[in-house]
């Protein structure tokens, strides 16, 4: 405190003065010391207390954590500069109820406090926005974030039942005495096409939608995906032959390849940040959910005559209350400013109606301030980011820059997500069950709802945890755990035969891990990797990638299981779990808590 004092030339010559009597003033040497610790920038002779307070300094009380971290950031750009004289500074530092001194020397505690009494005793609106605008802790009520969620949601739940309901429309279909047909006589192509008609219609929407997902725009593609799903169930419920049954079936896969490409974009772009990992993992949770009532529906439904014609018709209600509520919604207020710098309009009015589609979103009153702020914070970014490009950008952008290490990032994700065996797992849960003596998995519909219901409680753990843990922990340990698991899988079918519990629990452990790691943190990143400009087309792909590995290893599977015995193929999918583990160590970012546009800025580029 001392050497601070020396150092300052005015309190120096105060000094010289009382040594040399000319000031006859009898001030005590610990003024000097309270003086030149609370402020350099006041004057030795004036009392140290002229601050001007109008009221009492209010006792202190705990300040939120958002404020602290606004309030502490401020602080610092106050205290960056030393003090160079004696002389009072003009400006003044204001407070809701007093007007301080500019006081630059201030430790940043006491400077923190100033600073502290305006956000809490102070009532201005810009006050109010510079806490709100910051994406990362952004004010909302759980109250308008639901419906945004939950209807494009139902596209992830309609694909999931279609799953569960196929597992027991196949068996109805081909009944000569439960069927109500007489084409029941299928055969193994014709019953393949049945099985995955649905599949390659999400493969042919996904190559679909690359084009024209900015066209359409995630609220119209959502609104596309509802329509084809009510046609696709309407039509399969009341297929008179075969072939208008594949088409049934083809455009209900034409839903499922614009939802599983829409609802991800929606969501992710229409959420807070702080819950954007929440509300997608909670998106996988209703897909889940969709396979289990795919298989309750068709296990009370097995046994009518024609009870495949219910099991896909039961689809089309949920459709319908998608496409209106889709409907009821506004668009993306991402997607309109990124209509906006591709020249598709006035700025201005593309503006103004992303403003009120955050406000409706948000639940705010129309135009409020802190809405028009957080617009104009994304604007600018994407601004910069399309000033020396072509306004639509190329049709493979995609392929170049930030775009391409986002399409490794996220194509990788689901290609592993695919390649690292969950379909086929899943095939040997009957027999395993059985080999351990559980009476119940001499059903197979009962075998699959113990499964499913399994994986619903893991989801629900990864949906609590996305947004504390991250991504990265959750996958790391995931994918650890389903390389173990593989491992052991192999090793039973190897040697340890006559361990049944080895073969549950390694069935368990792979089924938990897939659900907190690959099942949700694979969209989960698709969603909110790719750039703005590129985001429809990126996702697209993402989509297409899931789908056409799918496919590849439904359809490899067999093949490889009478070429290499069950073992070997489980370790082979070992391996290539232990090569996704390194890729996720490797290059999958963290992007907890980050806006849209910070992933953008700080991890892509």
């Amino acid at each position: 405190m001392a050497k601070e004092t020396a150092e300052i030339p005015a309190e120096r010559d105060e000094e010289d003065r009382i040594k040399s009597g000319k000031n006859q003033s009898k001030l005590c040497p610990i003024f000097f010391s309270m003086a030149g610790a609370c402020s350099c920038g006041i004057l030795a002779q004036q009392p140290l207390f002229e601050l001007k307070l109008l009221r009492a300094r209010p006792p202190p009380f705990p300040r939120p954590k958002m404020q602290q971290r606004h309030i502490s950031a401020r602080a610092h750009r106050h205290v960056q500069r030393p003090c160079q004289n004696l002389s009072l500074p003009k400006g003044r530092l204001e407070s809701g109820n007093a007007e301080f001194p500019s006081l630059p020397m201030l430790p940043s505690s006491k400077l923190e406090f100033t600073v502290g009494a305006r956000r809490e005793y102070g009532s201005t609106a810009e006050d109010a926005e510079s806490l709100i605008s910051d994406p990362n802790q952004e004010e909302f009520s759980w109250s308008s974030v639901i419906l945004p969620f939950l209807f494009p949601a139902l596209g992830g739940l309609l694909f999931g039942y279609d799953i569960g309901a196929t597992s027991g429309a196949t068996i109805s279909l081909q009944s000569p005495l439960l069927s109500g047909t007489t084409w029941y006589d299928l055969s193994a192509v014709q019953l393949g096409l049945v099985v995955s008609g649905s599949l390659y219609g999400a493969l042919l929407g996904s190559l679909l939608v690359y084009p024209i997902a900015d066209f359409l725009g995630r609220r119209r593609e959502l609104i596309t995906a509802a329509v084809f799903y009510l046609f696709g169930c309407v039509i399969t419920s009341f297929a008179p032959g075969l072939g208008v049954l594949l088409l049934g079936r083809l455009l209900y896969g034409l839903g499922i390849g614009l939802a599983m490409h829409g609802a991800p974009l929606y969501i992710a772009e229409t959420c807070p940040s702080q819950i954007r990992g929440t509300l997608i993992s909670l998106k996988e949770l209703f897909i889940v959910l969709g396979i289990l009532l795919g298989y309750f529906v068709g296990s009370f439904q097995i046994g009518v005559v024609g009870g495949w014609r219910y099991m896909y018709g039961v689809g089309a209600p949920i459709a319908l209350v998608m496409g209106l509520g889709m409907w009821s919604l506004p668009p993306s207020p991402r997607w309109l400013l990124l209509r906006a710098v591709q020249g598709k309009g006035p700025l201005q009015d593309y503006k103004e109606k992303a403003v009120a589609a955050l406000s409706r979103l948000r639940g705010r009153p129309a135009g409020d301030k802190v809405s028009e702020r957080q617009i104009e914070d994304t604007l600018v970014p994407l601004k910069s980011a399309n000033a020396d490009g072509e306004p639509e950008g190329s049709f493979l952008e995609v392929f170049q820059g930030p775009s391409l290490k986002a399409f490794i990032i996220a194509g990788g994700l689901v290609l592993f997500q695919q390649i690292t065996g969950q379909p086929s797992v899943l095939y040997y849960a009957g027999p395993i069950l059985q080999s351990a003596g559980f009476s119940a998995a001499a059903d197979a519909t009962r075998v699959s709802v113990v499964i499913g219901l399994f994986k619903l409680l893991m989801t629900w753990i990864a949906v609590l945890k996305v947004d504390d843990l991250g991504r990265r922990p959750l996958l790391i340990g995931g994918v650890a755990g389903i390389v173990i698991s593989l491992l052991l899988l192999s090793s039973y079918y190897k040697f340890l035969g006559g361990f049944h519990l080895v073969a549950v629990a390694s069935l368990l452990l792979y089924v938990g891990c897939y659900q907190i790691s690959f099942g949700p943190i694979s969209w989960l990143m698709v969603s909110e990797i790719f750039p703005l400009q590129t985001r429809g087309r990126g996702i697209s792909l993402a989509v297409l990638t899931n789908f056409g590995s799918n496919a590849i290893v439904t359809f490899a599977f067999a093949p490889l299981k009478e070429l290499l015995g069950a073992e070997n193929v489980f370790l082979l999918f070992g391996a290539i779990a232990l090569l996704s583990l390194l890729f996720v160590v490797l290059l999958v970012p963290e992007t907890k808590g980050l806006s849209l546009e910070e992933i953008e800025s700080k991890i892509l580029k």
